[in-house]
C-alpha cells in the first residue's frame, strides 16, 4: 500500500522531467550533463562575463525558497465560514509563500486573473524573512509576533541597508509561485508606487518574460493636490500586467454604458460587421483653418456647398471614399439648408460592438486604456468600507471596488478563478460578488492574507477585518436591487436570469502537517516510536487530514463532499466517488468490500472512470485485514490504495 506524500509539489522534479521530455540525451545516470545540454541550445547560450543581469543580495536564496516543497496543511474552519457545503470561494489565513506552495497542484494552470496589492517599501510596511530551513515555524512564530527568541518582529526601514533587497527576496519567490498558477490566457496586476516599481517590473520580466509584459496602467488615486510628499504632489499609482502566455491573453472590452448605447442608436445594412453608429457632422471648424480640408460638395438635388465656407472633416479622397461606401448622409436643417453628416461606427473607434448573426448585440464596450482616470479614488475606498462597517473603518487605504471591477472586466469572465494572496481588507472578493451580481456571472475568489495584527479590539487581526467584510458585503449585495433585474439587464438582449450569487467562503487556516514526523531524539525514544505507531497528531480532526489528502491529491478545495456510515464508519465521499477516504480505526473485511463496491453505483450514477481510496495507516483491525484489502479493491478495479 503506498503511503502519501506529505510534501508539496516538488517543482524542482517536476522541471527536469520537462528537460527529460525535450532533451532526453543530456542525461546520464540520472544526471544532467550540462556541456550536453549547452550544445543542444547551441546559440541560445550565453557565457560572456558581462551580460546584462538583474540581481540582488539574496536572490538564489529567495529562488532556494520558491523551489522547496512545503510540508505544512491547510485546516479547515467551519465556525468561520459561511455558506460551507455550497460556496465555491476561499479565505485562506497564513504566511502566502506557503500557501501559495499548498496550492501548486489543486490550482495548477486554474488561475485566470490575480491581483494583489502587496506593500510598497515605504519604509513603514510588514516586510518578513523567510525561513529556507523552516518556514512553516517561522510563520507560526510571525504570527505571533515575536521571534524565537521573544523579539518583536518590526518592519522593514528605510534606513535598513539592504532595504530594496528584502522587498525583492519577499516578492520573488511568491510571483515565481503565482506564475504556477494561472493558466494560459490568465493574467496578473499589482499595484505599486514609484518606491518599488522599477525594481518590480525588472523582477516580473524575468519571472513571466518581457515579451508577455501587457501594460503598465497609471491609476490617478486622488482627484486634487496631495500634500504628501515634499517636492512633487503625487496623485497616482501604477499597476502593472503581466500575461502567463500573452499570444494566448486577449482584454476584453469594457461594459456598455446606457449612454453609449444611446449614442450609438442607429442601424443600417451594415451592423453586422460594423456595429451600430451614430451621425456625426462633418463640418468643423475647430481643429483651426486646413486648405486641405475645404473642397465643393454636391447634394442630392444638385445643390452645391460652397466649400470656401467650409471646412470638412477630412479630405476630399476620404469624403469619396466614405461616400462610395454609404457612409455620408445628407439632412436639411430648420432652415432647408444642407447638412452633412458622416457615420461614425462603433466597430471603427476604441468604442466596440460585437452582434451576432441575427443582429442581437453580444458584447460591446471601449478599448481598455492604460491611463485609469476618474475611476475611483483612495476616498472612494475608504467609503467603500464605511458603507459595509456602518461608518467605521477599520482598515487604512483600502483599495475602491470600481478599480477592482474594472480589472475585473478586463480580465475575467463567468466561471473564472480570482487570485489575491495579499487580499488586506478583502476588496477583491467584495468585487467580484458584486460583478458577479452585476452581469450574472460565477467567478470564485480565493483570498489569502496573513494574520497579521491590529490595533482593534473589535477586528485583532487583518484577516478578521477580511472575513467579516466579505459577510456584510455579501448581505448588502443580496439585500440590493442589482440582483432584481435579468442578466445584463437587458442591454445585449438577454433575459436570463443570473445563477444564485455565491456570498459565501470556505476557511482555511496554515498550519503544520497533520502527520507527525520521525524525531531521532533518543531522550523520548519510546514515545517516538508509539507515535511512529500512531502517526496523526492528537489535537487533529478527520476534516483536517481530509484536507490534506486533498491538497497532496491535487483536488480542489471546494468540490462536493458527502459522508456515508458504512458498518459504523464514516466515509468521506469527494468529487462523486473520485476520490473515497476513511479514516476510523477497526476496520474489517466487510467494511472494505462495502467501500469497494461504491464504485459500481459512481460509475452508474457520474460516469466514475476510476476511484482511489484513502485509509489511515492505523485503520485496519490487523495486518490480515491490511494485506487482504488490497486484493479486495483491486478485484473492483481500485488500483490506487494510499495510507497517511
Amino acid at each position: 500500500m503506498n503511503k502519501l506524500d506529505g510534501k508539496s509539489l516538488d517543482i524542482v522534479s517536476q522541471n527536469i522531467e520537462k528537460i527529460k521530455e525535450l532533451f532526453p540525451e543530456v542525461f546520464s545516470d540520472g544526471k544532467i550533463n550540462f556541456a550536453k545540454l549547452q550544445e543542444e541550445l547551441g546559440t541560445f547560450t550565453e557565457d560572456e562575463a558581462e551580460r546584462y543581469n538583474f540581481t540582488w543580495a539574496g536572490k538564489s536564496e529567495a529562488k532556494r525558497i520558491a523551489q522547496t516543497p512545503s510540508t505544512g496543511t491547510l485546516r479547515p474552519c467551519k465556525e468561520e465560514s459561511k455558506d460551507w457545503d455550497t460556496t465555491q470561494n476561499l479565505y485562506i489565513e497564513g504566511d502566502n509563500l506557503e500557501v501559495l506552495k499548498l496550492l501548486q497542484k489543486s490550482y495548477h494552470k486554474k488561475v485566470k486573473m490575480i491581483y494583489i496589492d502587496p506593500p510598497y517599501n515605504t519604509g513603514k510596511d510588514f516586510v518578513y524573512k523567510d525561513n529556507f530551513k523552516d518556514n512553516i515555524k517561522n510563520y507560526l512564530e510571525i504570527t505571533g509576533q515575536v521571534d524565537s527568541e521573544g523579539n518583536r518582529l518590526s518592519t522593514n526601514s528605510d534606513t535598513n541597508g539592504r532595504y530594496h533587497s528584502d522587498w525583492l527576496n519577499m516578492m520573488y519567490p511568491r510571483l515565481k509561485l503565482a506564475r504556477n498558477l494561472l493558466k494560459d490566457d490568465g493574467v496578473i496586476f499589482i499595484s505599486i508606487d514609484d518606491n518599488e516599481v522599477a525594481n518590480l517590473r525588472k523582477v516580473c520580466d524575468e519571472i513571466f518574460g518581457e515579451d508577455n509584459f501587457v501594460a503598465e496602467f497609471v491609476w490617478q488615486k486622488a482627484s486634487g493636490n496631495q500634500n504628501d510628499n515634499k517636492y512633487i504632489a503625487f496623485s497616482h499609482e501604477y499597476i502593472l500586467c503581466f500575461a502567463k502566455t500573452k499570444n494566448s491573453f486577449s482584454a476584453y472590452n469594457l461594459p456598455p454604458t446606457k449612454e453609449m448605447l444611446n449614442t450609438y442608436n442607429l442601424e443600417d445594412e451594415f451592423v453586422k460587421t460594423r456595429g451600430r453608429y451614430y451621425l456625426r457632422n462633418l463640418n468643423d471648424f475647430s481643429i483651426g483653418d486646413r486648405p486641405g480640408l475645404h473642397y465643393d460638395i454636391k447634394c442630392p438635388d444638385g445643390t452645391i456647398i460652397n466649400g470656401k465656407l467650409q471646412q470638412w472633416r477630412c479630405d476630399l479622397n476620404r469624403f469619396e471614399w466614405r461616400l462610395s461606401e454609404n457612409r455620408i448622409v445628407f439632412e436639411k436643417n430648420s432652415n432647408d439648408h444642407w447638412e452633412v453628416f458622416y457615420k461614425q461606427y462603433m466597430n471603427e473607434t476604441k468604442e466596440q460592438v460585437i452582434i451576432d448573426e441575427n443582429g442581437n448585440i453580444l458584447s460591446c464596450g471601449k478599448t481598455p486604456d492604460s491611463m485609469l482616470l476618474k475611476i475611483a479614488s483612495t476616498g472612494d475606498g475608504t467609503k467603500d468600507m464605511k458603507n459595509v462597517f456602518d461608518k467605521n473603518n477599520p482598515f487604512s487605504y483600502p483599495k475602491p471596488i470600481k478599480l477592482i471591477n474594472h480589472l475585473l472586466t478586463i480580465a475575467s469572465k463567468n466561471n473564472d478563478i480570482i487570485l489575491d494572496f495579499f487580499s488586506g481588507s478583502a476588496t477583491t472578493a467584495h468585487a467580484v460578488m458584486k460583478l458577479n451580481s452585476e452581469d450574472g456571472g460565477n467567478r470564485k475568489f480565493i483570498m489569502v492574507q496573513l494574520p497579521e495584527e491590529t490595533n482593534n479590539k473589535e477586528f485583532p487581526t487583518i484577516c478578521e477585518i477580511g472575513k467579516e467584510r466579505i459577510r456584510r458585503a455579501g448581505e448588502k449585495i443580496i439585500g440590493s436591487e442589482v440582483l432584481t433585474s435579468p442578466k445584463n439587464d437587458g442591454l445585449f438582449g438577454g433575459t436570463e436570469v443570473p445563477p444564485p450569487l455565491d456570498i459565501g467562503f470556505k476557511v482555511l487556516k496554515l498550519d503544520s502537517s497533520n502527520i507527525k514526523t520521525w524525531d531521532s531524539n533518543f531522550e523520548n525514544l519510546e514515545q517516538n516510536l508509539l507515535d511512529s505507531i500512531e502517526n496523526i497528531k492528537n489535537d487533529r480532526t478527520p476534516q483536517d487530514l481530509l484536507y490534506e489528502i486533498l491538497l497532496k491529491y491535487g483536488l480542489d478545495l471546494t468540490l462536493l463532499m458527502e459522508e456515508l456510515e458504512i458498518n459504523g464508519k464514516k466515509v468521506f465521499i469527494i468529487g462523486s466517488g473520485m476520490l473515497v477516504v476513511c479514516l476510523d480505526d477497526n476496520i474489517d473485511i466487510d467494511t472494505v468490500e462495502k467501500i469497494a463496491q461504491l464504485k459500481k453505483q459512481f460509475v452508474e450514477d457520474y460516469g466514475l472512470d476510476s476511484m482511489r481510496v484513502v485509509f489511515k495507516d492505523s485503520s485496519f483491525k490487523d495486518a490480515v485485514v491490511k494485506t487482504n484489502a488490497l486484493y479486495i479493491l483491486k478485484q473492483f478495479e481500485i488500483d490506487e490504495v494510499v495510507s497517511v
